[in-house]
């Protein structure tokens, strides 16, 4: 005779509870030491950082507002707003360990979704694109670092460990563990050549490369390099013909093949 198998001792183990608000606040106080090397004591931390300031003020108010108490939930995170320059819509979620480094001119929106171990800088902003009711704000996942001044908008996805450069305007998903930056947001730096901390963090946000200005580069020197062969440079020097530009090959030698002339056979 076959023992009865109770199927609930075969379902998945049942989730951790999730962390209590003071219990949340000392990870987030303790993550500062991790990630800003000027931090010197806790008290220094509790007591300087308004980014510290702006979230427990939020923790509080989005347990009110999830009670459905809309006005204290608003207006106790105006009243944060005013000590802190950070504006975060006390709808927003917000995972742990979140760090605003500086803070001064942050505004997360009332959609926004947060994950674990994020990073922001001054001057972001998590903001939406739409008047329409509903998810219209972008949603960081975990390990996300965004640098200063980005601007991340409307309803996407910044992938797992993904880094947002200074002054970037997001408008598309990210992938995972990917570099983005410029207007609009490109990805231009892969994990492999990124410098990892042994925390596990990327400062590499200020890297900008301007594919725009390399173009143009190129284009100035490819203009000298055809001023030469058709001896009209002030030099009046003659240089043998070349077909690469050396300031950016990667970007203009798709142009330079697709721009020669086929040869015709009679």
């Amino acid at each position: 005779m076959t023992a009865m198998i109770d199927p609930q001792t075969l379902a998945a183990p049942a989730p951790l509870p999730a962390p209590g608000l003071w219990a949340l606040l000392r990870e987030d106080i303790a993550c500062v030491f991790q990630r800003d090397p000027a931090a010197r004591t806790t008290w220094e931390v509790i007591t300087t950082y308004p980014g510290i300031h702006a979230l427990f003020w939020h923790r509080l108010s989005h347990v009110l507002w999830g009670r459905r108490w809309r006005y204290p939930a608003r207006f106790m995170s105006f009243f944060a707003r005013m000590f802190t320059q950070i504006d975060i819509h006390p709808g927003a979620t917000i995972g742990r360990r979140f760090f605003i480094d500086h803070g001064c001119g942050v505004v997360i929106g009332e959609t926004a979704e947060v994950g674990d171990d994020v990073t922001l800088y001054h001057g972001v902003t998590l903001g939406g694109v739409s008047w329409n009711p509903g998810k219209r704000h972008p949603t960081l996942c975990d390990g996300v670092v965004v640098g200063a001044g980005a601007k991340i908008l409307g309803p996407i996805t910044v992938g797992y460990g993904a880094r947002v450069g200074a002054n970037s305007v997001v408008i598309q998903d990210v992938p995972d563990s990917m570099t983005v930056v410029g207007i609009p947001g490109r990805v231009v730096l892969p994990e492999s050549q990124r410098r990892i901390t042994q925390q596990g963090i990327d400062l590499d946000h200020h890297l900008m490369p301007d594919p725009v200005g390399k173009a143009i580069s190129c284009l100035l020197e490819r203009i000298a390099h055809l001023e030469k062969r058709l001896g009209v440079s002030p030099d009046g020097e003659a240089t043998p013909a070349t077909n690469d530009c050396a300031t950016c090959s990667d970007i203009c030698e798709p142009t330079h093949q697709a721009s020669r002339p086929r040869r015709t056979t009679h």
